[in-house]
Parts: C-alpha cells; sequence; structure tokens
C-alpha cells in the first residue's frame, strides 16, 4: 500500500510530517503491533476521504471534525491523533489519479472493507448537514472504481439520504416485492452487511461497521410495519 498511487500521496504527506522533530519516530510507533490489513483500512480511509472533503472546492470544518471523531472511535485517541495528522497533509497534496488510487485499494482489500469505505465517506458528505452533489458524484465514481455493485451503492446511500423509498432501497427491492421476496431480501443484506465480515479488523471496526447491519434490520421492521406483518 505504501508503493504506487497511494505510495505518491503518502509520500508527500509523509516528507511534510517529517520536517517536524520526532515526528517520524511517532509515526513509526504508530503502526507499531498493527495487524497489516488494518493498515492497508486505515490508509484507504484517510486517502479517499481527502477526495470526498475537496470535492465541493472547500475543506468544511465540520467534515474534518467526523472523520476524527470517527478514527477516535475505530482506533482509540492516542492512534487517531497521528493519523489525522498525516490526513491534514493528504487533504493537501496535489491529487494523483483517483482511478489509479482505487485500483490499488481494490487489490488489496475484500469486498466487505470496500463496503464499509463507501459508508465511511458517505457519513462524511453528511457531516456538515446537506446533501452536496459534487460529493456524492466522487462517492459514486469511487465505488464504480472500486467495483461496487450500483445496487449496493445505492443501498448504503439510502442509509444517508432519505426518501419515500429509502428503506426499498437498503434492501435493494421495489415497492412491489412480494412479502416472500422482502423476507428473503432481509436475510440477503444482513448477511452481506454483518459485521464478521469485516475479517481482518479488529473489534472496535467491526462495531462501526455493524451499523449498516442495523440500518438493514430498521429498514425492514420499517416496511413490515407498513405492510401490517408480525
Amino acid at each position: 500500500m505504501f508503493g504506487g498511487p497511494m505510495g505518491a500521496l503518502l509520500g508527500y504527506s509523509l516528507g511534510s510530517l517529517f520536517s517536524k522533530a520526532d515526528e517520524e519516530e511517532n509515526f513509526r510507533k504508530h503502526y507499531q503491533g498493527v495487524r497489516p490489513s488494518e493498515a492497508q483500512f486505515e490508509i484507504s480511509l484517510l486517502v479517499l476521504a481527502a477526495y470526498v472533503i475537496k470535492a465541493d472546492g472547500k475543506v468544511d470544518k465540520r467534515e474534518l471534525s467526523f472523520v476524527r471523531e470517527q478514527f477516535n472511535r475505530m482506533f482509540g485517541a492516542q492512534r487517531a491523533n497521528e493519523s489525522f495528522k498525516v490526513f491534514k497533509h493528504i487533504i493537501d497534496a496535489k491529487d494523483v489519479s483517483l482511478r489509479q488510487v482505487c485500483m490499488q485499494i481494490d487489490q488489496h482489500l475484500p469486498h466487505a472493507q470496500r463496503l464499509q469505505i463507501i459508508h465511511f465517506l458517505y457519513g462524511i458528505s453528511m457531516a456538515d448537514g446537506h446533501i452536496d452533489a459534487s460529493e456524492v458524484s466522487i462517492i459514486e465514481k469511487i465505488g464504480a472504481y472500486l467495483v461496487i455493485n450500483p445496487k449496493d451503492l445505492a443501498s448504503i446511500k439510502a442509509m444517508f439520504y432519505k426518501d419515500a423509498k429509502q428503506h426499498y432501497k437498503i434492501l435493494e427491492i421495489d415497492e412491489n416485492a412480494t412479502d416472500a421476496e422482502l423476507k428473503k431480501a432481509y436475510r440477503k443484506m444482513a448477511m452481506k452487511y454483518h459485521p464478521d465480515k469485516l475479517n481482518g479488523l479488529s473489534d472496535a471496526l467491526k462495531k462501526t461497521g455493524g451499523e449498516k447491519f442495523l440500518k438493514v434490520k430498521e429498514a425492514f421492521e420499517a416496511i413490515k410495519k407498513e405492510r401490517g406483518l408480525s
């Protein structure tokens, strides 16, 4: 993950960061004892989050705060602090090809982790309280480059952007689906978004991944209530 286009971004960011005394040693300690799969996931979040935050031409403090808060939840305060130092330099770096970055991530991360990244990115887009078309557009582009099915993209997007068909979109079915199809869709999506699918990540990361699983359950219960099903 430290080679190729990802390495180009990190090289700039770390070069800027390490111009300060003792920062290189702190960053080295940052990854001591961290399993490779988790480090790859963390770096992917940092790089792609920068693309989304810059999509509308400005860096919103609310979006930066969201990233920091989420990293605190996922990695703990000390590690999040070190990550955020790197993140601020990644934001300032000149962008390299988004497609090439995503292709590199696709080679290293399994499907479930790539879905979790999309969920994280949509969370950033809503951190300032409104829908920005440029941010949604770049997330959809990232999803396509990460080989995410358009229905999966729409499902995760619906977890953040409410509309009349939100619950059906989350379950990847339409309003004409039969009750049997509804139950089948729920079982399929619950399995797809189950936290245990995030193999190779810590329990804290799996816990944040469980948010998608809960949204699926909520959507299923809402449709059942709407249809008068027990």
